[in-house]
């Protein structure tokens, strides 16, 4: 690409020509002289001819930011210091851009910003830039800088839960065991056996006894906790709120990021054709994982197939994890693979992430009846499932799972 004149080059050319044409046509030497004026002016301003292209870069100061946050960026125009700088912004719905256009001289650098509104992974760009020179009569062809991926990482809610995860099984963790072993909590006192220590012997219970007994405790180990997020519809979101995605989104962050700072492994699954995964893990490392896990989350119907069997087929659930699935109950592929899995004896827990106050669809006859027939169902869907021994508990943030979890403790207890 190269300079190319403008309309202003046009004008100035076109209009001392034409005053030259007419004087000398018409024997008028007044016209000549205002002519001169104009070709002096335009010579002189092609005089600063810039003699290489400009060039420009799009730099952001980095590639994630969390929901709600700001993202930062700049683009550097490197041309003729007579140059002038055209610099148009955009970017993607989903971040609300905060830099408004600017004309300014080169060399330049011009800021940009711009606010996450939505998590997932949008794009800032494409800048188009134009620079003009020698006054306006030339013009290097636009050019639009390549957009740039951004990550929006979703913002955890606030969540905490004293409940004990049931059916700990890992090494070591917070986790009070049911099995008798090495640890640091009590668990009554029994009859010495061969290779018991002596330093746990009860002497109280000892000399009462007449013979050895020793402290009986339980081991403390860590659990594994599967997060199922359910992909296959979505409802509301947009200007009137967080749809269920959403809702399903920042509870799985903030259920992921309990349980991983504590240090429980935590796996995310997404419940749809795609069947997604992130492997299981712990630390503060692997909660920033997940965020960039969850923030590229699509919604996918995907077919007709049996979801519950694939997942309990490809081992993607371990016998003793606990599986917290977030779905709206909206496909009845949901609500089957919750079935199979209580089926299966696995620890299940399904949060229900249905908005409250959804708008109707439209505005017809019969909508409004329509919804409650639909609400009727689902209301049946969800009776159903807790007779099948599936609890099923809406999202309300910060300890509304601690009476569910409580019933999967008992529950799992009862059936060792």
């Amino acid at each position: 690409m190269t300079w190319v004149t403008t309309r202003a080059f046009r004008r100035a050319t076109v209009l001392p020509a034409g005053l030259c044409l007419l004087g000398v046509a018409l024997g008028r030497p007044d016209l000549l002289a205002v002519a001169v004026p104009f070709a002096l002016g335009t010579l002189l301003s092609l005089r600063s001819r810039p003699a290489g292209a400009p060039q420009a870069e799009l730099v952001l100061t980095g590639n994630t930011v969390t929901e709600g946050g700001t993202l930062t960026g700049t683009v550097t125009v490197a041309a003729d210091p007579a140059a002038i700088c055209v610099v148009v912004p955009a970017a993607g719905p989903a971040l609300d851009l905060e830099t408004r256009p600017a004309v300014t001289g080169a060399p330049a650098t011009v800021p940009l910003s711009a606010t996450a509104l939505r998590w997932g992974v949008h794009t800032f760009g494409p800048v188009r830039v134009r620079v003009f020179a020698c006054d306006g009569l030339l013009e290097f062809p636009e050019r639009a800088l390549a957009p740039k991926p951004v990550r929006a990482l979703p913002a955890a809610e606030p969540y905490s839960s004293r409940t004990p995860v049931p059916r700990p099984g890992g090494i070591s963790g917070i986790h009070r065991s049911r099995r008798a072993g090495d640890g640091g909590e009590l668990a009554g006192v029994r009859p010495y056996r061969p290779g018991d220590r002596l330093r746990r012997i009860d002497w109280r219970v000892t000399l009462r006894a007449r013979e050895p007994y020793v402290n009986a405790t339980q081991p403390d180990r860590d659990a594994e906790i599967v997060i199922l997020l359910d992909v296959l519809r979505d409802a509301g979101g947009g200007p009137d709120g967080p749809g269920a995605l959403d809702a399903a989104v920042r509870a799985a962050a903030a259920i992921a990021g309990h349980y991983t700072h504590q240090g429980d492994r935590v796996s995310l699954v997404e419940f749809g054709p795609r069947l997604r995964r992130l492997r299981p893990g712990t630390g503060r490392r692997h909660h920033l994982a997940q965020l960039a896990w969850l923030a590229e989350i699509k919604v996918g119907p995907g077919g007709q197939e049996t979801l519950g069997d694939r997942l309990l087929a490809t081992g993607m659930l371990p016998p003793g994890a606990l599986v917290v699935m977030l779905t709206p109950l909206l496909d009845a592929r949901s609500a089957t693979a919750l079935a199979v899995l209580a089926r299966a004896r696995r620890a299940v827990v399904a949060v229900d992430t249905l908005p409250e106050g959804l708008p109707l669809r439209s505005a017809g006859e019969w909508s409004e009846l329509a919804e409650r027939i639909w609400r009727l169902e689902r209301d049946n869907t969800v009776g159903r499932l807790r007779e099948a021994g599936v609890p099923v508990e809406a999202w309300r943030g910060s300890g509304s799972l601690d009476a569910v979890l409580r019933d999967v403790a008992r529950a799992a207890a009862a059936m060792r």
